[in-house]
């Protein structure tokens, strides 16, 4: 028998799946909307890009951009009690009005 993948991305197949309406798409909106410190987000991964992806356990939480760090930006979520520190490209935000 094989053994069991431990790596960061084990299980995410549903997680990281897309539709078949949304493959090889690339959504240039969720790229180049403009953040600013205090914006809240929403932390939805995206499959096709791998560079800036956080890791799939923050999948559908929600946090508030802090600053910025190269083209990826900052977010600052609430894991239980503890105030956690993420580091993410736009691509796996999307705005929460």
């Amino acid at each position: 028998m094989a053994k069991r993948a431990h790596g960061t991305r084990q299980g995410t197949r549903s997680i990281l799946k897309k539709k078949k309406a949304e493959r090889s798409r690339v959504f240039i909106n969720r790229v180049m909307h403009p953040y600013a410190d205090g914006d809240s987000v929403a932390i939805v991964l995206d499959g096709a890009q791998q560079k800036g992806m956080p890791h799939r356990r923050f999948q559908g939480k929600t946090g508030v951009i802090s600053g910025t760090q190269g083209r990826a930006y900052i977010i600052t979520i609430s894991d239980g009690n503890m105030q956690k520190t993420i580091v993410a490209r736009p691509e796996h935000l999307r705005p929460i009005e």
